[in-house]
């Protein structure tokens, strides 16, 4: 196990100097010269000419790629053009949020798909199991922003029963931090929900027509067991990869959340550095949530040779 660990590391330091490389060329992928755009159109030459200089652009492509990678390998991601702040300290700022929405939403499409996936998967062909799949059918259909809005309207503003938008950081009280991120979890995890709870029940229909299924219901074992006990054990591979995706791909789906739901976490602060053409930010935030995603796969490659006897290191 050790081993196998050891070979994926090393087989992610490729992965991650790749896109090292890429983040940093978002300077020159954007259109135009960044020291113009980020100067502004009544800037004078010699205000283009500081930036470029703050900025590095005066010197070669490939040193200014050994000197940011120097710095990023020390803990230095840059420092904000329009705040002057370090790039690591706006995102210490805006990562209590994003990352509560993120595990928040994790927890509940465990808690909701897996069983309504299994359920389908029991009564497979019954009118429970359209409903579950009608369900998961929309739920995979709409859009963040979409069921964003539906919620808020309804239990935001119809019936006042949560608030709208902002956040709580969690040090102020559990039940006001979790009042401003129900809404926003269950936004996001609808598509997350609806995914894992299809991929659950085709991987549980499989398993349950297995010999050793029909050998544990010959004994008499009562069917919770033999659902999430034996059945859901075996069936468990395609559920944790897609969940290790899912859980990737909640990064990306942070960004639209956060803006329908005024969370000031860090896809607020990347549309912003978007918009103010912060260069710094945005390579800090996008190495971030590179390295976020490269780290999620690793982690589910490593859970699924625990799951998968078949695996040999």
């Amino acid at each position: 196990m050790v081993s196998y660990i050891l070979r994926r590391i090393l087989a992610t330091l490729p992965v991650m100097a790749i896109v090292a490389l890429f983040v940093f060329s978002l300077l020159y992928i954007a259109p135009g010269d960044p020291a113009v755009v980020i100067a502004g159109d009544q800037a004078s030459p010699a205000d283009v000419e500081r930036i470029r200089q703050s900025l590095g652009l005066d010197r070669p492509f490939l040193v200014q790629f050994g000197s940011w990678l120097w710095h990023i390998l020390h803990g230095d991601l840059g420092t904000s053009i329009f705040t002057s702040l370090p790039v690591s300290t706006l995102i210490a700022q805006r990562i209590e949020p994003t990352l509560s929405l993120m595990v928040l939403t994790l927890l509940l499409t465990i808690l909701v798909a897996v069983p309504l996936g299994v359920v389908a998967a029991w009564k497979a062909g019954s009118w429970l199991d359209r409903t579950i799949m009608t369900f998961a059918v929309f739920g995979f259909s709409l859009p963040v922003f979409v069921v964003g809005y539906v919620l808020a309207y309804v239990f935001a503003l119809k019936f006042e029963w949560l608030p709208v938008q902002g956040y709580t950081p969690l040090s102020e009280g559990f039940w006001p931090w979790l009042q401003n991120l129900i809404l926003p979890a269950v936004a996001l995890g609808c598509v997350y929900i609806a995914l894992i709870a299809r991929i659950t029940r085709a991987s549980m229909l499989e398993v349950l027509q297995q010999d050793y299924i029909r050998t544990a219901r010959a004994k008499g074992l009562g069917m919770r067991n033999i659902l999430f006990v034996h059945a859901l054990k075996n069936a468990a591979v395609p559920i944790v990869t897609v969940i290790g995706i899912g859980i990737a791909l909640l990064i990306g789906g942070a960004v639209v959340t956060e803006s329908v739901f005024a969370i000031p976490g860090l896809g607020r602060l990347t549309i912003d550095a978007i918009l103010r053409r912060d260069y710094p930010v945005i390579q800090g935030i996008v190495l971030l949530f590179s390295f976020l995603y490269v780290l999620v796969n690793l982690m589910v490659d490593v859970v699924y040779t625990l799951v998968d006897p078949r695996i040999r290191y």
